[in-house]
């Protein structure tokens, strides 16, 4: 394996003004000699930088604080509410996205239907787009770019959607489409991926470097951090866990689309279930608005129909929950579902499952961002991709 030996000096430039930046986002206001001291660089980098970043508008001034020996020190603060990011979670069935400033904030939220005889459609992405970015240009901050989250696999590096099957979607152009007609910069990333990113910035996860976000929708995927980055594997499939093969049943037995364990516990395959079981006692436009927390529901309310249901979900889950503990060993597992409308008990029940099965309990939390986590996310990953990021680590 080869691994590059060095580093260039304009890399060590961009570490250096990572770190600046950084210490400004999480300690400011401060002042330019604290921030030299809490790093050990010379005060003179620090100064330059400071006026790189102040140049760009990523930082300003705050006017002053008086220190020991009476001497005033003009402090600095990350100038989060003066840049916008347009955030977009694709999902199954519909578009969400939002207006929102470098500290979260959410400006202005969409959401708008996206589904075509079952087949996703472009036009309606770049129009829900277009609407947002008009209300941002009335604000007249500085936009500095589109995010968008996809589920499936995506190139990261690239200009495409490898595969989507949620949106039948294969080698599709989407960055490069977007780039073109918004003349703006444009990530777009696994809608997990951007999920775990919003809760180690603005969620439960703001004290850990190392965690897990296991994402329960119409498919089950997890975005896995380990020291502050997102970690995405050889080939971008890290945290596919919709393909684990929760029993004996599912070896050998190829698959184009969904996963073995997404076709069994996502919230899909709940009501997939669920309407077999009540197609004699509802009606079809019932069956139709069935939701998997309606099952969910019914199971804690003791309806017989929904108990193998829920039950399997929730054992094949745990399932899942004990993989990530060993494999990853994180400080916490994130639950963001849309099975139960109380998400204590579903954890509640992953606990109870996996009790004395593996070396350590892991912690398991619910998502504190819950539906705008994905685009969170995106907020991060444009000043990421916009500001020249670096992460470091120092091996023990």
């Amino acid at each position: 394996m080869r691994f590059t030996p060095t580093i260039t000096a304009a890399e060590m430039r961009g570490i250096n003004r990572t770190a600046v930046l950084d210490t400004i986002r999480r300690e400011g206001p401060i002042a330019r000699t604290q921030i030299a001291e809490a790093l050990q660089i010379s005060l003179m980098t620090v100064m330059r930088i400071a006026d790189e970043l102040e140049a760009e508008d990523l930082i300003r001034p705050t006017g002053t604080k008086e220190y020991s020996g009476g001497r005033k020190r003009p402090l600095l603060e990350f100038n989060a509410t003066g840049h916008l990011v347009i955030g977009v979670d694709m999902n199954e069935n519909r578009l969400y996205g939002v207006v929102a400033d470098l500290a979260g904030n959410v400006l202005i939220e969409r959401t708008t239907v996206n589904s075509a005889n079952g087949k996703y459609e472009y036009e309606p992405l770049e129009a829900l787009i277009e609407n947002l970015l008009q209300f941002a240009r009335q604000t007249e901050k500085h936009i500095r770019g589109i995010g968008i989250g996809a589920s499936g696999i995506t190139y990261t590096r690239g200009d495409q959607v490898c595969w989507a099957p949620s949106y039948e979607w294969r080698d599709f152009p989407l960055k490069e489409k977007l780039e073109n007609r918004f003349a703006l910069p444009v990530i777009m990333d696994n809608d997990v991926n951007l999920a775990v990113l919003g809760e180690m910035w603005f969620g439960v996860g703001q004290n850990s470097s190392n965690l897990v976000l296991m994402l329960i929708g119409s498919g089950v995927g997890a975005g896995i951090i380990t020291n502050g980055a997102v970690y995405r594997g050889s080939h971008l499939t890290a945290g596919e866990i919709g393909f684990l093969l929760p029993d004996r049943a599912s070896l050998g037995v190829p698959r184009e689309g969904f996963g073995a364990l997404e076709a069994l516990a996502s919230s899909t395959s709940i009501v997939a279930k669920a309407r077999r079981i009540l197609k004699d006692e509802l009606s079809e436009e019932e069956l139709a608005a069935l939701t998997a927390s309606q099952v969910c529901d019914a199971y804690y309310a003791h309806e017989a129909w929904a108990q193998n249901i829920i039950r399997d979900v929730f054992d094949y889950l745990a399932q899942a929950v004990a993989a990530l503990a060993v494999c990853f060993d994180p400080d916490m597992i994130i639950i963001n579902q849309e099975i139960c409308q109380v998400p204590e008990l579903l954890i509640e029940g992953l606990y109870r499952r996996i009790e004395g099965t593996i070396p350590l309990r892991p912690k398991i939390v619910a998502s504190k961002l819950g539906h705008r986590g994905i685009v969170m996310g995106t907020i991060i990953e444009i000043l990421y991709n916009t500001s020249d990021y670096y992460m470091v680590r120092k091996l023990n």
